[in-house]
Formats: structure tokens, sequence, C-alpha cells
């Protein structure tokens, strides 16, 4: 009897193993798993929903904390390098600062993010900003936009960016 009680036990440890092998693993997409993406995602969506809301109340100086300081930071717009790095950046919008008081900026509802990495994530999305200089004077623009965000220091910023302008319409 102590032999069967042995083998049923062996048994019943040995169906536990199997059973446990079996078990589904956790859905993975692009080397992440699922429910990481979803949450990186929400993030990086947040933050850009935070970008608009800062910019729009605090001015152009907002932008300063929303890039990367270093030399991976860079910005294109319109076909060329506006800001080579960080430094260049926090540079140029100290200038645009003292010609724009006022930005209001949103994002389109088109929104794409995608998850590279638990730290990165490309995004894509129309814009529409009204900016108002220091002389009163409106200007309306729209395009879409593109950058990589990283995750550093436990905070999302922009690491590259491009913005294209829409053409204006000549109404002819």
């Amino acid at each position: 009897m102590r032999i069967r009680e042995w083998i049923l036990a062996l048994v019943a440890v040995a169906t536990g193993l199997l059973a446990s092998c079996a078990r589904k693993p956790a859905a993975v997409e692009h080397g992440l798993p699922v429910e990481e993406r979803r949450s990186v995602e929400e993030e990086v969506r947040g933050f850009l929903a935070r970008v608009a809301e800062e910019v729009t109340r605090d001015g152009p100086t907002a932008w300063k904390r929303e890039f990367a300081e270093g030399r991976e930071f860079f910005m294109a717009s319109e076909g060329k390098l506006a800001f080579e790095d960080g430094r260049a950046a926090a540079e140029g919008i100290d200038a645009v600062a003292k010609v724009i008081k006022r930005i209001e900026l949103r994002w389109g509802k088109d929104l794409k993010v995608d998850v590279l990495t638990p730290e990165l994530a490309v995004v894509g999305t129309s814009w529409q900003e009204r900016q108002e200089t220091n002389q009163g004077q409106v200007v309306n623009e729209s395009g879409y936009f593109t950058g990589v965000t990283e995750k550093q220091e436990g905070r999302w910023v922009f690491r590259h960016v491009h913005w294209s302008v829409a053409p204006v319409a000549s109404g002819k």
C-alpha cells in the first residue's frame, strides 16, 4: 500500500506540473505584455493631454518642461532642423516667448500611440494652435505632429519631434 500511495502522490505532482506548464501565457504584443502596453499607452496619452493643458495655460515657456534637455533631443519643422538639442530648444523657446504671449494648443482626436518599450513610444496626431503675439496679432495654424516620447526619471518628455503645418487654402 505504501508504494501505491507514493505512486498516487507522484501522479498528483506530475499532473500539477503539467497543468501549470499548459497554462496560457500572458498575451504578448511586440515583446511586451498587452496590459503593460495598454498602461504605457495611457500614460503617453495622459502626457500629451497635460502638454496641451500646460502650453495653453502657461504659454510658450511650458515647452521647456516637455522636451528632453540633453543631446538626444531634436526638433524638425517643415523639413528643416529647428533645434539640434535640448539646450538649443530652451534658448529658442525663450526667444519665442518674447514674441508670443499666449498659445492655445489642441491635439486631434486621431492620436496614435505606438509603444516600443516601457520607456519609449512614438506618437502622431493632428493639431490646431491659436497663437497671440505680444502686439495682439492672432495666428491660427494646424497640421500634423509626430514625436518620440521617453520616460526619463519617472516622467514623460519628448525626445524627438516634427511639426508639419497644413497649407492654407487659397480660396481660388
